[in-house]
Parts: C-alpha cells; structure tokens; sequence
C-alpha cells in the first residue's frame, strides 16, 4: 500500500532526515520518497503506522491524493 501525506511543516534538510529517521524506524525496509520543496512523502507501507510515526517525530501529516 502507498501512503502520500502533505507535510507542510517540514521545510528543510533536516526536517527531511528526521521524517526520514521516524519511517525507517516504523517501518522497516519501507520505500520512503520525499520532496521536500512540495513537502510531499511517499511511503510503501501501512498508513496508519507511517503517519503515527510522523506525528511522533513532531510533524503534522495530511493524507495527500495521489
């Protein structure tokens, strides 16, 4: 299952290591797409958990369209 979430307090290089960190941890061996200057995430995986995880790392996800 592919998750896109809109990521709009996510704004630099950093913040992009730490959400990147927080899904690598949540979901192992998950693909994990980010662009940072759309703030979108791309991740292959359960939903509920990617967005938890993002949420946990001190960001606010919104599930994004496709």
């Amino acid at each position: 299952m592919t998750a896109i979430f809109t990521v709009t307090d996510m704004t630099c290089g950093h913040c992009e290591k730490t959400v990147r960190a927080a899904l690598a941890e949540a979901l192992p061996g998950a693909a994990v797409t980010i662009d940072l200057p759309s703030h979108k995430v791309t991740v292959e995986g359960d939903k509920a958990k990617a967005e938890e995880a993002i949420r946990e790392a001190g960001y606010t996800p919104e599930a994004a369209a496709a």
